[in-house]
């Protein structure tokens, strides 16, 4: 069966939850005998923690075409998203995949063809607030009534976004969660040499800096409590610079809070490795990697209340009220008094996340699905 792959910015690729879902997944795809191609951007190029890991528009086994576009804010996605929508159209393909809602504005594209089409929802994105309530937001939001309307399947990510197409659409989707890969532990070596950090000398937290992350939540939070520990915001702006320039100005006046810009490879390996506590502030997740990372890792993981978390995480997790402030500096506080107790909450943490997700099950159920689009 041949699988088009439309909606994210590159692959192989870590720069978003998209991008890191599909290098994953797609080889696996591979392997249990799909012929997977990615229409990547073409505004867009590998970072350098996977220069040389494709040859000859190849990526483990995974075909790489390029879809057209202009490098320009709030074009790039839709125009590739419309020319990948065009190609895999005229392509031999048996399933067009579109991964995120805005890119599903595209989908009768291909359905005008006679494709089967899959859309995968990995969150609400008009609720964004980068978005604002603007056409960008608008935009996403017709792209999920066309995939509502028009998908012959549609995977989501958690039981609220199932519940939410359910009564919104009436609309039945199917859930296949995310997976994990079981992680590799790394010594303190280049984040002390970068950064200066050290083994359970740091709080940190790993994301795109947007506002529905609650980055802001976090400096407020830590700009209040009394530690020796530093505060490491590790990730980069999406679109989000006068988010990102907001937040420089909250930290400041704080020299132990730091900001990394994105990081990947063996240094995000130390970062996850030797972490005190590490923070998921969000207001709105789909299904977030940086907490299954997170928690694969055996970190003490300090996240938000929103049933996307807590429906990961469980009773592994430690959570505070969603955006309250207050409450996220009194939890972040009583950790760092108490070392012991985060030492006592790792236990049993990467073993319990890892036997619940993997990449192989998602791969099988993804196959199965596909299948299931075809005898439609």
């Amino acid at each position: 069966m041949k699988i088009a792959m439309i909606g994210h910015k590159v692959i192989p690729s870590r720069r978003g939850g998209i991008e890191t879902v599909l290098t994953a997944l797609c080889p696996l795809l591979v392997q249990q005998g799909m012929e997977v191609t990615c229409y990547n951007r073409s505004s867009d190029c590998v970072e350098n923690e996977y220069v040389g890991t494709t040859e000859n528009n190849m990526y483990q086994g995974v075909k790489l075409k390029t879809a057209w576009t202009l490098k320009k804010r709030g074009i790039s996605a839709m125009l590739a998203s419309f020319t990948g929508a065009i190609a895999a159209a005229f392509g031999p393909y048996d399933v067009v995949h579109f991964h995120a809602e805005g890119p599903c504005a595209a989908l009768w594209i291909p359905k005008l063809f006679g494709k089967k089409c899959v859309a995968t929802v990995h969150g609400l994105d008009w609720q964004r607030e980068k978005w604002g309530k603007g056409f960008a937001s608008k935009y996403i939001k017709f792209g999920e009534k066309m995939l509502a309307k028009y998908a012959d399947e549609v995977i989501v990510l958690s039981q609220a976004a199932y519940d939410y197409f359910k009564e919104t659409y009436q609309r039945e989707t199917t859930i296949i969660h995310n997976g994990i890969e079981k992680p590799q532990l790394k010594e303190v070596d280049l984040i002390q040499k970068q950064y200066g950090l050290e083994k359970d000398g740091y709080i940190c937290m790993i994301s795109r800096l947007t506002a529905e992350k609650g980055v802001h939540y976090l400096i407020d939070a830590y700009n209040r409590i009394s530690t020796d520990k530093k505060l490491v915001i590790a990730g980069d702006t999406s679109d989000t610079d006068d988010y990102v320039a907001m937040l420089r100005e909250k930290a400041k006046e704080n020299p132990n809070i730091i900001f990394t810009g994105f990081i990947s490879a063996d240094t995000l390996k130390e970062m996850y490795s030797n972490s005190y506590v590490t923070v998921l502030p969000s207001d709105i997740e789909g299904m977030s990697l940086s907490l299954l990372e997170a928690l694969s890792y055996g970190n003490t993981v300090l996240c938000s209340d929103i049933p996307e978390n807590s429906s990961v995480a469980e009773d592994r997790a430690i959570y505070f009220k969603k955006s309250n402030v207050d409450d996220l500096t009194e939890k972040l506080q009583e950790l760092c008094n108490h070392p012991d107790a985060v030492i006592k909450s790792r236990i049993g943490v990467s073993e319990f996340i890892l036997s619940k997700y993997n990449w192989q099950d998602v791969a099988v159920k993804t196959c199965n699905l596909y299948h299931n689009s075809k005898e439609r």
